[in-house]
């Protein structure tokens, strides 16, 4: 991995450090999402080397588009780079796919609007929603995993069931299996409590509009004719079938809610690893922004060579490293028998279990995903404010999760980062979205 990986934020570091005053000319980006919220990001362009601040102005553009969410770009700026930047997310430019993602979330045409001067950018605003939690009374949680689906029943706050099953959601085309699957899990916790449920929440991968299941891989074999009349309201049906609220959140929010529970604070990101890469974020004020948080698809690699994700298209994005697989992607590189594993799910645990048994190319592969995991929080910090980040999802579990951990923790320590990354315990690591959707 090390001879082709180059970290996006060492890349942009290098960067910024061959610049001279004389040479910079600001680029401002105003990233425009639903309800008129406005994201700004200032880049120090220079146009002696062109070639070089083009990829990372867009790479910055890239990463706004998928830690925020937005539409509408408004940009002030090098003219040449404006242009080019139209030209790479035009209806057939190179980010295509992100383009076309993005208009499918917030249902309005993408744009990118060119300002002649700074003061015709709108200015930033980016006000959050206060959340707290909510215990009391017969609660279940529901997580929809790719790989997994996990359930947490809660009388008072107090989890008295749990439960995970594994599925195979992204392999069905039916969204009745989905429908199956989630009513089998609800069900079984209904039955520990007794018949009675209060109020159900739901985590889940994708991303969630209203309740509303807008986008997510989980779905990604469901024909596009039905699902808008039966994937959206999937989560939302609930409440007919089992008479009681129901609240639904993305995986990521739900990682980082716990964390700003437990740890009683804000200026939280949640990043949970497993099917996917998910993130979440919680403001220093305790609010949630209402930002896109896939940071699955956040660039983090800007190496020749970089793995390219198979969905979107785009080479040395966040799933490439910071998912199951990733580990299974380096393990196979390394020339680990996975033996009878055949799915994503299985063959991570084959890699667990070398790691937790002291193989040194299992261990090696935790610790360089490590290394990789601590650069692109220092990334990922360029664009929100970080103080904790809760690291949960499968690929947190037992020792490999640990050196993942620890490389990474190496990582931000040299660069004297305010970053610190939380590991909670093995059951919150595997369980714990599923008992923070049963606060929702």
């Amino acid at each position: 991995m090390q001879y082709r990986y180059r970290a996006i934020y060492d890349a942009y570091q290098q960067y910024c450090a061959g610049l001279t005053s004389q040479d910079v000319k600001p680029f401002l980006l105003a990233l425009e999402r639903d309800g008129g919220k406005i994201k700004h990001f200032r880049f120090p362009f220079d146009p002696s080397r062109r070639e070089e601040a083009t990829f990372l102005l867009e790479r910055v553009a890239k990463t706004m588009l998928w830690a925020y969410g937005g539409f509408r770009f408004y940009v002030h700026g090098d003219g040449e780079a404006a242009r080019r930047l139209a030209e790479i997310y035009s209806e057939y430019g190179a980010r295509a796919f992100d383009r076309a993602f993005m208009e499918n979330v917030y249902r309005k045409p993408f744009e990118i609007i060119v300002c002649r001067t700074a003061d015709e950018v709108p200015a930033e605003s980016d006000a959050g929603t206060p959340v707290s939690a909510k215990s009391e009374g017969y609660r279940i949680g529901f997580d929809a995993g790719g790989s997994d689906r996990k359930v947490t029943a809660c009388i008072d706050g107090k989890p008295v069931f749990e439960k995970e099953v594994v599925w195979h959601p992204k392999l069905n085309a039916d969204p009745a299996y989905h429908r199956a699957g989630i009513r089998d899990s609800i069900d079984m916790a209904l039955q520990a409590l007794g018949g009675r449920v209060d109020a159900i929440g739901v985590s889940s991968a994708g991303i969630i509009v209203d309740d509303e299941v807008r986008v997510a891989s989980l779905f990604i074999k469901v024909p596009q004719e039905i699902y808008a009349e039966q994937v959206f309201p999937i989560y939302k049906d609930l409440a007919k079938t089992y008479h009681c609220p129901v609240k639904v959140a993305n995986d990521g929010d739900v990682a980082a809610l716990a964390g700003a529970f437990d740890l009683g604070q804000g200026a939280v990101m949640g990043i949970a690893m497993g099917t996917s890469l998910a993130g979440g974020y919680i403001a220093p004020d305790r609010t949630i922004k209402g930002y896109l948080n896939e940071l699955a698809f956040a660039p983090v690699d800007a190496g020749a060579g970089a793995p390219v994700d198979d969905w979107s298209g785009d080479a040395g994005v966040g799933v490439c490293y910071h998912s199951q697989d990733g580990v299974n992607r380096l393990a196979a590189e390394r020339g680990i028998d996975f033996g009878t594993a055949s799915t994503p799910a299985e063959k991570l645990k084959v890699v667990q279990a070398l790691a937790d048994n002291g193989d040194p190319v299992a261990e090696k592969i935790f610790c360089d995903l490590g290394h990789c995991f601590g650069k692109t929080l220092l990334w990922f910090g360029m664009f929100y404010d970080i103080e904790k980040a809760v690291f949960l999802g499968r690929v947190a579990s037992g020792r490999g999760g640990e050196l993942l951990l620890e490389a990474a923790q190496n990582v931000l320590g040299q660069a004297r980062s305010k970053i610190e990354i939380v590991l909670p315990d093995e059951m919150s690591r595997r369980l714990g979205q599923s008992y923070t959707a049963t606060l929702l």
